[in-house]
């Protein structure tokens, strides 16, 4: 181990049910607006949303739970949704 082993900093590989966790407790929200959707061919339904914070726009996408896809109104084109994100990552987003 060198000196510079010691500073160096050690990643983290986290997985999605983390990453949700983590900004389902500490993300904060704003309001986004759902631009599309669309059905993969394995039957998952996506859809890509925009939001902006401090006058920076973020586009991001988003595979809907079963949960989400009860409500299709919710999450139809032009609709406004939450989205939580991480304060010190602006890009890292989910729909809440």
């Amino acid at each position: 181990m060198g000196l510079f082993d010691i500073f160096k900093s050690k990643k983290t590989v986290n997985s999605e049910a983390e990453r949700r966790t983590f900004l389902q407790t500490k993300g904060r929200i704003t309001d986004g607006t759902i631009i599309d959707s669309e059905t993969s061919d394995a039957g998952e339904e996506i859809v890509y949303y925009y939001y902006n914070i401090q006058g920076v726009d973020f586009e991001s996408s988003e595979i809907l739970t079963d949960e989400q896809r009860k409500n299709s109104l919710k999450y139809a084109p032009g609709a406004n949704i939450g989205v939580r994100f991480d304060p010190k990552n602006h890009g890292n987003s989910m729909l809440d």
